[in-house]
């Protein structure tokens, strides 16, 4: 056997004639249909003492975007040597994989021969050597984690909107507060933060004592139930890829998503979600039967964004509400 190889791609089709090809020419080839169950794969095995050679991956795949499983992993097993695959690539995207330490590019369709000489132009290494403690998140000693909500409100003497908006904006315990249009049954959402419940509860019990408006909803921010694998990997994501990102926060428009979903299949809803590059944050509320978050985007005034058709095609998206912010005050 020459090498192990794991493969990531989202089509049968393609994942049977790799396997089969690379098993003809001496390999040993272990293939994925998307990025969680690759994460599955490398970790267990890892874990089990068994090492692999070299990652073959595809781009566009239904859960995580294929440069982004490939920043996580080069930070994960940095001396894994990785072939990016594609049928749609262009320049910027070859670029973009390139300037990865250790990594080919390859487009499609290709043969076998073209597969096996494009990993033999990669440097040797394996997932043997991953990387410590030094790759996660972690909080600095002493440090407690604060509570957080969302409450919505419904304005109810609309001649004082202005003013009921810029007491709330104010309120301490605030940490956000959008006026927005199209969320149904509220006008305002605000998150509020503190040490604990009971910080958040007076903060709710504050507001509902306020002329001119009424609490819609308050639902606590809970964290997702993900497996290790994947939280670790949304952590390192975070850390290397989203902190560092340039913020698109004032490119087009802004709006708050509000997606019902089936809690059985919040992992894979959670993890497609947090990944779309459109997607500022991601939060889960309601015992894991709603997400909340913030979209941005450059679409046409009135039309529905692509990014919610996307969302209401993810297995388990049961429905997804849009309030668009209104910008009342500069930051």
């Amino acid at each position: 056997m020459k090498s192990r190889v794991l493969i990531i791609d989202d089509e049968p089709e393609i994942r049977r004639n790799l396997t089969f090809g690379l098993t003809q020419e001496g390999y040993s080839a272990v293939a994925c249909p998307d990025g969680i169950s690759a994460i599955h794969e490398l970790n267990s095995a890892h874990s089990a003492g068994i090492e692999y050679d070299y990652l073959v991956t595809d781009i566009f795949m239904p859960d995580i975007d294929g440069l982004k499983i490939l920043k996580v992993i080069k930070t994960m097993y940095p001396d894994l040597p990785v072939l990016v695959i594609t049928g749609f690539g262009d320049d910027n995207l070859r670029f973009t994989a390139l300037a990865e330490y250790n990594t080919g590019y390859l487009d499609k369709p290709f043969e076998i021969s073209d597969l096996v000489a494009a990993l033999d132009d990669l440097s040797p290494g394996s997932t043997g050597n991953k990387p410590g403690s030094e790759t996660q998140v972690s909080v600095e000693p002493g440090m407690r984690e604060s509570v957080s909500a969302y409450i919505t409100v419904r304005i109810t003497k609309p001649e004082q909107s202005m003013q009921i908006f810029e007491k709330l904006y104010k309120m301490d315990g605030v940490h956000s507060c959008e006026a927005v249009r199209g969320g149904g049954d509220f006008d305002i959402i605000i998150l509020a933060q503190g040490e604990s419940e009971g910080v958040i509860d007076a903060l709710r019990d504050r507001i509902s004592e306020m002329d001119g408006l009424e609490i819609a909803s308050m639902s606590g921010v809970e964290r997702p139930k993900l497996d290790r694998d994947v939280n670790e990997f949304i952590d390192i994501y975070t850390k290397v890829v989203k902190q560092q990102a340039p913020s698109e926060k004032g490119l087009g428009t802004t709006s708050y998503i509000i997606v019902d979903i089936d809690k059985n299949a919040i992992q894979q809803i959670f993890t497609t979600v947090f990944f779309i590059n459109e997607v500022v944050f991601c939060d889960v509320i309601d015992d894991g039967t709603k997400l909340v978050g913030m979209i941005t985007g450059r679409g046409i005034v009135g039309r529905t964004p692509k990014i919610i058709e996307k969302l209401n095609q993810i297995d388990g998206v049961l429905r997804v509400r849009e309030a668009t912010v209104i910008k009342l005050v500069e930051d």
